[in-house]
């Protein structure tokens, strides 16, 4: 039975948009950081991300193994395709953003865009499964999303933008996601059959970005001893949640 409403959906993909913007909070203190706990920061992303995709997949299973199976691989293709044909726009001065570090602050926004929308798609599609799953999903994704606001002010600040640009940018790439969940949600409420492919596509997209990036990320700032034990936990702590929020 569907119990959220399309404004829950929306209000909760914009908590998780607005918390992307929480990444740049730490820089109000210090103008360097360590870049030692943006390692822990991607290795904890990719825990909760972890097991919010297999809480997806596991939802998906109970209308259609086969369907969700099938969202799985597509969502991974979908993203890497996305991926793959982003980065061949590395060489393209936009603008009067010139040179490495205008391409890198461009590339790590347009990626991070890329991802909220597959992010925005896996809370619509959540709350077509439940508002239980779509609270644990939203909560997963926006914790997630705090690092990823580190990582873009990571990119601006040292390279002259403020505190308060590099969270504005930060909330922005992470738009996608409120504009994307209510369509997700309103397509799978409607097309019930679909919902284990919406689930297992966003599932798919959420398990790439975690392999292909945040954990690589989190290994080129932190020993693999550390990434493993903050992985092991995140995924831990998510599974706690999770059985809290079971009624």
């Amino acid at each position: 039975m569907i119990e959220a409403g399309i404004v829950t959906v929306f209000i909760a993909a914009l908590i998780t948009a607005l918390a992307t913007g929480l990444g740049a909070l730490p820089f109000w203190f210090t103008p360097r950081m360590n870049r030692r706990w943006l390692g822990i920061s991607n290795a904890a992303a990719a825990g909760l991300m972890i097991a919010a995709s297999f809480s997806l997949i596991v939802e998906g299973n109970a209308y259609s193994e086969t369907r969700t199976i099938l969202g799985i691989l597509l969502g991974i293709g979908f993203i890497a395709l996305c991926h793959k044909a982003l980065e061949g726009r590395e060489d393209v001065d936009v603008g009067a953003l010139r040179g490495a570090d205008a391409v890198k602050a461009i590339m790590i926004v347009g990626i991070m865009t890329l991802h909220s929308a597959a992010e925005g798609i896996g809370v619509g599609v959540s709350f077509g499964g439940g508002e239980t799953l779509g609270t644990f999903i939203t909560a997963a994704i926006a914790v997630h999303n705090v690092p990823e606001g580190l990582a873009i002010s990571l990119v601006l600040v040292p390279r002259g933008a403020s505190v308060l640009q590099a969270a504005g940018w930060s909330i922005i790439s992470s738009l996608p996601q409120p504009l994307m969940a209510v369509p997700a949600f309103l397509f799978v409420t409607v097309f019930t059959p679909v919902l284990p492919l919406g689930l297992g596509l966003a599932a798919g997209a959420m398990i790439w970005m975690t392999l292909a990036e945040l954990i690589p990320d989190a290994l080129d700032d932190a020993s693999k001893e550390t990434v493993a034990a903050t992985v092991t936990g995140a995924v831990a702590a998510m599974l706690a949640f999770q059985a809290l929020l079971k009624p």
